[in-house]
Order: structure tokens, then C-alpha cells, then sequence
């Protein structure tokens, strides 16, 4: 088994962070199961890129089945979804906290939440009830505010994966208004009716070039005033290019933690 690090964190910016406690040894650690009910696939996949990330921290999070080493400690539950609220009703979790998505929650419910998801928020209640250090009770539903949470993403990727996991790490920046594009021609589309605060792009699109594309976005009648390309093969060349442009030039797939550097200069804004 790895060891554990020292420090965990997912950042939004210098004072907001999704934050896991960590242990100095791993027999601090601790696995809490979670019983997940509804969602769609983006929302399902968002979610296991958060118990991923958990791994690496003193309070893990996994996905509890009926194979599970343990019962689950957790219910999330998608208001969408008619077998959520049975599954709230329901006597047999009387000893599970409750977190509810949507609205009117039912009784019993000990957090409840408003989409778009606010993911760090629901990681910052958790931790609040997991992690031994913690002793604030979050009021219910309270999400700390984030300069990103207004901003408007637009995420360009004929890669559907690619897509899920470039919005999972929007999200947990809590970036959550993102739209997608699976072609050149169609984020050209999108900007024109629509400004975007932000762009992520691909440069594998075979419709359009990627340098032609971002020479649109940010020329356009809605210029779009952060943009990241992410790129397998990087040439000196080519980052000399993206840096005289303004643009973010990543790996293909992005740097996790590059990429959330990245996003917290943007949350920051320019330094006086």
C-alpha cells in the first residue's frame, strides 16, 4: 500500500479548497462507504473522479455495493430519481446520513443540496462529519461562495471521456455551468450566441485546426478571455505560440494538478 502524503487538496483558490485531512501514518486512514442513488452519467462520473481522489487522503470515500467489505455509512440521493425518496422513507437507514440533490428534501434528510452541484460543498460536509479534526456544523445546504461559480465554461473535445473528465475537474473548481462541443464548428456555433469565461480545447479536432479555432474564440463577437489547449506532443515552437497568444498549453490528457493551478489563477484574477 502507498503511504499516504502529508497534504490533500483539490484548490479553488489560496482560501477555498476541497480539502481531505490527512493522517502521518496510514492507520489514521479511514474508508467511508457511500450508497449512491440516481444521477446521471456526467453527475456518476464527476462523483467517482471525487472517490478516486480520495484515495490519496486520510478519509477515503468509495461507492458501496452489496459486495462491499462494510455496510455504508452514507446515502447521496438524486431528487430526480422516484427510488430516492423511498430510499429516504425507508427504516432500514435510519442509521445513514442522508444528503439529498434537489428540491424538497423529505424529513430525516441531514444536508440537502441545489443543482448545479456544488461538489466541494458536498466533500466539505462530509469531511465535517468524517474527520476527527473537524468539529463546525455546515448549516444545511450552505455552499461557500467562489468567484467561479457564475462563470460559464465551454469544453471542446470530440473524445466523450475526455469530456466527462475535463467537466469533473470544472466542477470541483467549482465551475459547474459548462457546455459541451464535440466538433470546431459547433463551439463556433455556441460562442456566437453565448459569452464564455472560459475554454478548454482539444487539439485532436479533425474539423477545424485547434490554432484556427482558438484564433476565433478569441476574436469572436463574445471573445473568450481564458483558454487552455491540451496537446499529446508539445513542441518549443508551439509553446512559444500559446504563451504570445494567452493561451494554456497542457497535456492531452491534462495534468490534474496542472490544470487546477490553472483554474485557481483564473478564480484569483490578475495580481495587483
Amino acid at each position: 500500500m502507498r503511504p499516504i502524503p502529508a497534504a490533500s487538496r483539490i484548490r479553488t483558490s489560496e482560501g477555498q479548497v476541497i480539502r481531505w485531512p490527512l493522517g502521518k501514518n496510514e492507520n489514521m486512514a479511514q474508508r467511508i462507504y457511500i450508497k449512491v442513488v440516481g444521477f446521471s452519467d456526467e453527475e456518476r462520473h464527476t462523483l467517482n473522479t471525487v472517490f478516486r481522489l480520495s484515495e490519496q487522503c486520510r478519509t477515503m470515500y468509495q461507492l458501496w455495493t452489496t459486495t462491499a467489505a462494510e455496510p455504508a455509512r452514507v446515502a447521496l440521493l438524486d431528487g430526480q430519481s422516484w427510488e430516492a425518496r423511498v430510499e429516504a422513507e425507508s427504516p432500514l437507514h435510519r442509521d445513514l446520513r442522508l444528503l439529498w440533490v434537489g428540491p424538497n428534501p423529505p424529513a430525516g434528510i441531514w444536508r440537502s443540496f441545489e443543482r448545479p452541484i456544488q461538489w466541494p460543498a458536498i466533500v466539505e460536509s462530509l469531511d465535517t462529519l468524517f474527520s476527527p479534526n473537524e468539529s463546525v456544523d455546515l448549516p444545511s445546504g450552505e455552499t461557500p461562495e467562489s468567484a467561479m461559480s457564475d462563470k460559464q465554461a465551454l469544453i471542446v473535445s470530440a473524445d466523450r471521456d475526455e469530456r466527462l473528465y475535463l467537466r469533473a475537474r470544472l466542477a470541483l473548481a467549482r465551475l459547474t455551468q459548462a457546455d459541451e462541443a464535440d466538433s470546431g464548428l459547433q463551439a463556433v456555433e455556441l460562442v456566437r450566441g453565448k459569452k464564455y469565461d472560459v475554454a478548454l480545447v482539444a487539439s485532436s479536432l479533425s474539423d477545424i485546426d485547434a490554432w484556427a479555432l482558438l484564433r476565433q474564440l478569441k476574436g469572436g463577437r463574445h471573445p473568450v478571455p481564458h483558454i487552455a489547449l491540451t496537446k499529446a506532443a508539445r513542441s518549443v515552437s508551439e509553446r512559444m505560440r500559446a504563451w504570445a497568444g494567452g493561451t494554456a498549453l497542457l497535456e492531452d490528457p491534462p495534468d490534474a494538478e496542472r490544470l487546477d493551478a490553472w483554474l485557481s489563477r483564473i478564480e484569483l484574477g490578475p495580481v495587483d
